[in-house]
């Protein structure tokens, strides 16, 4: 019996492993201010915005990118599936941006209630969260990713 209960982990443990990854790792939502006039963006669209190759919206309001901290789960799977690179290789942008006196990265937030405040709080602001956390209570919106 231990045996097979052993086996069964282990099992288990490989299934898992074999799962990609982002089946393992947390899931996003991408969320602007409630007066956005956004409803959907391609995935090189916020990833411009969160590079800071946008700086405008169409309605020329400026947009204003917050970022989970680097530790995050969530902005891990956020780097990965919207810039199709590790945090780490994004943050080495970040600093050759900082370094050559280009830009900024944009503002970090601890937590998706954080970043839910940012975004009522700031007309031209573009976050993400993870997607088991409600917006309730917050003028917020979710948008889709074409």
């Amino acid at each position: 019996m231990k045996k097979l209960l052993l086996i069964t982990i282990f099992c288990g443990m490989v299934a898992f492993m074999g799962l990609p990854l982002a089946a393992q790792a947390e899931t996003f939502k991408i969320i602007v201010n409630q007066d956005s006039p956004v409803s959907s963006l391609a995935k090189n669209e916020v990833s411009n915005a969160f590079l800071k190759k946008n700086t405008k919206w169409d309605n020329n309001v400026a947009i204003l990118p917050v970022d989970l901290v680097e530790s995050s789960d969530v902005r891990e799977t956020f780097s990965k599936a919207i810039h199709e690179r590790k945090t780490s290789a994004v943050k080495a942008y970040w600093q050759g941006q900082i370094f050559s006196g280009r830009n900024i990265p944009p503002v970090e937030k601890k937590s998706d209630r954080e970043i839910l405040e940012f975004v009522h709080d700031n007309p031209g602001a573009i976050g993400y969260i993870s997607s088991a956390t409600a917006t309730g209570g917050f003028k917020v919106k979710t948008i889709e990713i074409k």
